[in-house]
């Protein structure tokens, strides 16, 4: 990278980072239980809307996994979420009216609370319908992970997004609260990905999956990104630039092996497709606060009032994190 490359870079994630010390006003605090953070807690940092039926599981497996502390910002639900995240005793949220869109998609608002709570933390940036899986996971807890990547002084960690789904409608199974989305989304493509590297930033540029196979056929450059970066330990002077897709400094781009041999990874179990979804996507078509236009949930919109289903021929039933490394979908690298 030229000098005058890594200039823009610098300029830029100060320009992020005074943009989110900024977009601090459109917060209001609800619940603030920060105080009870310890120095080598892992965090979760969230954004939501009206996400309530999903919150008891995610906190559920999060909490199992080894997060000692959520911090969310509800972005104006109307159906109790942020009362509900109030009361747990390990949850601060923050609650705002702004738009969405005008906060980068949540980037600014997680950009602050992260600078301000995250600073020395292993932090994992997920939404609520999406799982971390890696090596290991059914046997060693989150701090054991972030317990090696420290010992290997590695600070950021990958996680390509999975969109799984069930078989046949989305309609067709209910889901309740407090049930794990698997049983009902337990179905993913195992094939179907385009890789490529993004030069500006380092990273690498990952599309397909069933959203590009059902949603984009025609237009699949407009299929959502699937590369993600959600787990790193964080440092006051990082900043994401798009969703969790990619990070400044530039080097905690660079999760991939680019001279042989792979890098340890995971994967997020995506749970967006469940009965709920219909739903979800007018609402957000209606509210026009996401990337391009919206133009991803135009594309849900089209294609949702033909009741698709998103299972097909080569689809897979997800088994474990085993499976998902043979398949080529993460990795255990150096970690044995």
């Amino acid at each position: 990278m030229s000098i005058a490359s890594s200039y823009r870079l610098r300029l830029q994630r100060k320009r992020w980072l005074i943009r989110a010390f900024r977009k601090r006003r459109e917060l209001r605090v609800l619940s603030d239980k920060t105080r009870r953070i310890r120095s080598r807690d892992i965090l979760v940092f969230s954004t939501l809307r009206n996400e309530q039926v999903r919150l008891p599981y995610f906190l559920q497996y999060y909490r199992e996994m080894g997060v000692s502390h959520f911090l969310f910002v509800d972005n104006d639900s109307t159906d109790g979420s942020a009362d509900y995240l109030a009361q747990q005793a390990d949850c601060s949220v923050w609650t705002t009216q702004a738009g969405y869109k005008r906060a980068r998609f949540g980037v600014d608002w997680l950009n602050w609370l992260q600078m301000k709570y995250g600073h020395g933390h292993w932090t994992l940036v997920v939404d609520p319908d999406e799982f971390l899986v890696y090596p290991f996971c059914d046997t060693r807890a989150l701090p054991a992970l972030c317990d090696w990547l420290d010992a290997s002084s590695i600070k950021s960690f990958s996680a390509m997004l999975l969109d799984m789904y069930p078989k046949g409608r989305l309609d067709a199974q209910p889901y309740t609260p407090g049930q794990d989305p698997l049983e009902i989304a337990n179905w993913f493509d195992a094939g179907n990905y385009t890789f490529e590297k993004n030069h500006a930033y380092g990273n690498l540029w990952i599309q397909g999956g069933p959203r590009m196979r059902v949603f984009f056929p025609e237009t699949p450059a407009r299929a959502p990104a699937l590369n993600k970066i959600p787990l790193v330990k964080w440092d006051r002077k990082y900043a994401y630039v798009s969703s969790t897709h990619m990070l400044l400094p530039r080097g905690l781009n660079q999760v991939f092996d680019e001279f042989g041999g792979e890098k340890a990874s995971g994967v997020l179990l995506h749970t967006k497709f469940l009965d709920t979804f219909n739903t979800k996507a007018k609402e957000e078509l209606q509210r026009k606060q996401h990337y391009a236009a919206s133009v991803e949930y135009r594309a849900y919109a089209d294609t949702l009032k033909d009741d698709p289903d998103l299972w097909c021929n080569w689809s897979e039933k997800y088994i474990n994190w085993r499976q998902l490394e043979i398949l080529g979908l993460m990795s255990k690298g150096n970690w044995a």
